[in-house]
Order: C-alpha cells, then sequence, then structure tokens
C-alpha cells in the first residue's frame, strides 16, 4: 500500500515538521509506503486573496529539508512544463494536478525525467480516459507511472468518487 500524504499547501516549516513526524510514525506502525506531499503553490484557489504558498525555490527547499530530515520521499504539484524541466529533478514523484492531466508539454517533461509520474484524474474524466495521459509519459521511455482518483463530477458542484474506477485506472 502507497500513501501520498501532507499538508495541502506549504505554510510553514512547523507545520511541514509536524505532519512529517505522525506519518512517520504510521509508516512504522503499520509498515507502509508513505510519501510527503505538500504544494509550493495552489494556483487554483477560489479567492484571488487567498493564500498560495511560499513558490516553487523555497517551497521545494522546505520539502527537500523533509526528506533529508524524516526519510521520507517528496512530491508536490507542478503547473508548466517549464517547471517540471527545471526543477522535476529535485522530487521523488512528479505530481500533475487534476486539472492539468491532459496537457501533452507536462505529461512529456514529467516523464523525460525519469522519476515516477503520478497523474490525477481529472473530475471531468471517465478512468477509461486517462490511458492517454499514461502513455504521453510512457513515451519517453519512462515506465513508472501512478494514477491518483480525484472523483467525477456529477452536476455542476456534485463530486462523487466511484470506487470501481481504482480498479479500471491500475488495470
Amino acid at each position: 500500500m502507497k500513501i501520498i500524504a501532507g499538508p495541502c499547501v506549504i505554510e510553514s516549516e512547523e507545520l511541514l515538521r509536524e505532519v512529517a513526524q505522525e506519518l512517520v510514525r504510521i509508516k512504522n506502525t503499520y509498515d507502509v509506503a508513505v510519501y510527503f506531499k505538500a504544494s509550493f503553490d495552489k494556483a487554483n484557489r477560489t479567492s484571488l486573496s487567498s493564500f498560495r504558498g511560499p513558490g516553487i525555490e523555497q517551497g521545494i527547499a522546505m520539502l527537500e529539508s523533509i526528506r533529508e530530515e524524516f526519510g521520507l520521499p517528496i512530491t508536490t504539484d507542478f503547473h508548466s512544463a517549464e517547471q517540471i524541466i527545471e526543477h522535476g529533478h529535485r522530487v521523488d514523484i512528479v505530481q500533475i494536478p487534476a486539472f492539468l492531466c491532459r496537457q501533452t508539454d507536462m505529461l512529456i517533461a514529467a516523464g523525460k525525467t525519469g522519476k515516477t509520474v503520478n497523474i490525477k484524474k481529472a473530475q471531468f474524466l471517465n478512468a477509461e480516459k486517462m490511458k492517454y495521459a499514461v502513455d504521453k509519459v510512457k513515451s519517453t521511455g519512462n515506465q513508472n507511472v501512478w494514477l491518483t482518483e480525484r472523483g467525477t463530477l456529477y452536476g455542476p458542484s456534485e463530486l462523487v468518487v466511484d470506487f470501481r474506477n481504482i480498479q479500471k485506472l491500475s488495470a
């Protein structure tokens, strides 16, 4: 079993350390693989005035310190191919946000890092359509692709997780 967990956005080093300490406890108690995730920039906030994070340089440096101190592999969402090209080598897993899961340039750049690529399934796609995102990453020779179920939209604001998708995504 794999768990990807952490605070939604990087708010402070203290919060990162507190969450990492708990994740190490869970990892050791239940003998599961734990990957630490937090966003350096939450670019999709509803409000223009919402806190977005410390930015890519400081944010990834903070994640790297969590990896070093706690021994947890790290991941974060990237928002452009350029970010992946410049910083993808610094994380253990390159994560593609759900709303960007079909962006060819990002998927190719992520694949070229040689890192595991975790693609979040967009809420507007069915599980079967994720094959095309996976194929884009694998076209680079990188076969290390994970998919994360993010639910499906039914109507303008009804998000439902269809657990049958988990089996479909792992096929």
